[in-house]
Formats: structure tokens, C-alpha cells, sequence
């Protein structure tokens, strides 16, 4: 069973509250959405979305007896601020982003987001477009494939591990690409991390776009927030944690032309009030009872 990570953390930064209005931008398991119905009832609505239809269906069913007050909707994490606005939710009370694999996505084998599960290398969110990993890598050079490797999977030896992919292409299953890699591994200095786990998130981020989508959505976020909503966002690796860190730190600080003084001219408007200058992590209880909160980073800030 889907366990939510940071949960009273979670709900202690948003304080839902009975009338408001919210969006948890990532549904997943629906464990944070059912928490925030729960502490803004009876009146407070919540909007919930998700690129994995999967989820939203299952989300469907265990947020079912909420009834009108629950809406659920398949979209991508960069398109629910317009599809809040058009729903009427806007502005919002509090969003929530869980940038986290669910697992239910981890343990699917046919999903093929774990090397730890034998599966098709699909990789995606939404299964009924784009590019499966399978195909990703099997379009790319060598040069692409090195880009993809270092720059979302800090892969140290980027361009050795693309030539050997390269050469192995086609790779159809998980299994294929994790046993390659760990032949590769086998010739290099040892970690405590299975060497497939960097090669795994960085195909698993180009397929889905999501450091672009990150980057895209929490302005738009911030926008659609009314004057002391708030926003949080839980990260689970660093090229996550430093797209958050930053857009919320250049938002606390908010640097806008002035008019009338030419476009070198600026004033510091700030838009949002961080509410914690360093990230919440889990607490070693939480962490003996799901490993999965081990590495979560949760940041929060306020419309001002």
C-alpha cells in the first residue's frame, strides 16, 4: 500500500481549512488528498491530478465517498494551473507537488519505472503518448544519450555508459538495460547504489520532460494562489530540490521592471514568503517505516 511521505508535514504547511480551496498537482496514491478533504471539511474542495491515468482512476475510487467536495483530473503537472483556473478553483488555498513515485508505479512491472521489476522499458506517466524509454533510446546518438545520462542522472562516466547502451540498442525490458549496466559497473570503482538507479531516473526524466514541466509550473502556481496560500513541494533528488530551491528564493525576492525607467532598471516586488529557509525531511520514524522518505526534501512558501 501507497504510504504518503511527510504527511503531517504536509498538512501542517498547508492548514486546509473548512471553505478552501486546494490542488494536489500529483495525485498518486491519493494519501495526501484524502488528508487535506479530511482537515478542510466539511465544505473545503479539492482539486486532484495526474499524468498516470492509473492514479487518477484509483484516486477516483478511494476518494469517491467525498462526493462533490473531490475532482479528479488526468493533466500534466505544467498544465493544472490554466485547468484549475477553468474549473473555478482558482485562486487556491494551498497546492501541493509530490514529485515522488508512488508505489504503485514502483511496483508494476509492466510500468518499468524500477530496474528491481521485470517489465517492458516504457518509463512513461501517460502511457497513450511521447516516447517509451525503449524507443528513447533507440532514436538517440551516442551524444544525445550521454547529455540524457549526465545531465538528469549525474552519471559520472556518462559518455562510456551511452556507447555501451548504444551498442546493445534495441533494449526492450528493464531487465536488459539493468544487467548491462551492471556489467559495465563490474569494470568500474563500486557504490552502495546499484548503478542502475542514476540510468533509470535519468531516461525516466527525459522521457516525461519533468525538470522542464517543474521549472514551467511553480510560476504558475504562485499565480494562481490567493494572498496566503501555499505552495509545497517535496523533492526526492537534487535536480528537483535545486529547480524548487530556486524559483521560491527568486520569488521571495521578486525582481520587476520599473516602468517609465527602462528595462535595466529594477525593483525587488517579492511575491511569496518563504515559511522555511531549509528543507523538511522525514524523521527516523518515519523513515524505518517507509525507506521511500529517506530522501524527501519539502519546501514551502506563502503568497504574499
Amino acid at each position: 500500500m501507497h504510504i504518503p511521505v511527510l504527511f503531517d508535514e504536509v498538512i501542517q504547511a498547508l492548514q486546509p481549512r473548512d471553505g478552501g480551496r486546494y490542488l494536489d498537482a500529483t495525485l498518486g496514491g491519493a494519501g495526501h488528498s484524502e488528508g487535506i478533504l479530511q482537515q478542510s471539511a466539511p465544505t473545503g474542495r479539492l482539486l486532484s491530478t495526474d499524468a498516470d491515468a492509473g492514479a487518477v482512476l484509483a484516486g477516483q475510487v478511494r476518494l469517491a465517498g467525498y462526493g462533490a467536495r473531490a475532482v479528479q483530473c488526468q493533466a500534466w503537472l505544467d498544465e493544472t494551473p490554466q485547468l484549475a483556473q477553468s474549473l473555478g478553483f482558482a485562486p487556491l488555498d494551498g497546492i501541493l507537488i509530490d514529485l515522488g513515485l508512488s508505489s504503485n508505479q514502483l511496483d508494476s512491472g509492466e510500468r518499468g519505472f524500477s530496474f528491481m521489476r521485470a517489465g517492458p522499458l516504457d518509463m512513461r506517466f501517460d502511457q497513450t503518448c511521447g516516447q517509451s524509454a525503449a524507443q528513447l533510446i533507440e532514436h538517440s546518438d551516442v551524444e544525445g544519450l550521454s547529455m540524457i545520462l549526465r545531465e538528469y542522472g549525474e552519471v559520472s562516466n556518462a559518455r562510456r555508459v551511452a556507447e555501451a547502451i548504444w551498442s546493445a540498442r534495441p533494449l526492450r525490458t528493464t531487465t536488459e538495460l539493468r544487467d548491462l549496466v551492471a556489467k559495465i559497473a563490474r569494470s568500474g570503482r563500486h557504490t552502495r547504489i546499484h548503478p542502475a538507479t542514476q540510468i533509470f531516473q535519468a531516461l525516466r526524466i527525459a522521457v516525461n520532460d519533468e525538470l522542464r514541466r517543474v521549472a514551467d509550473a511553480l510560476p504558475q502556481l504562485i499565480d494562481v494562489l490567493a494572498p496566503g496560500g501555499r505552495l509545497a513541494v517535496i523533492t526526492f533528488h537534487s535536480l528537483e530540490d535545486r529547480i524548487v530551491k530556486n524559483v521560491f528564493r527568486d520569488s521571495s525576492r521578486g525582481v520587476t521592471p520599473v516602468p517609465g525607467f527602462g528595462d535595466d532598471q529594477e525593483t525587488r516586488v517579492a511575491r511569496v514568503s518563504l515559511i522555511n529557509k531549509e528543507p523538511i525531511t522525514a524523521t527516523d520514524a518515519e523513515i524505518a517505516i517507509n525507506p521511500r522518505a529517506r530522501s524527501a526534501k519539502l519546501r514551502v512558501v506563502a503568497r504574499l
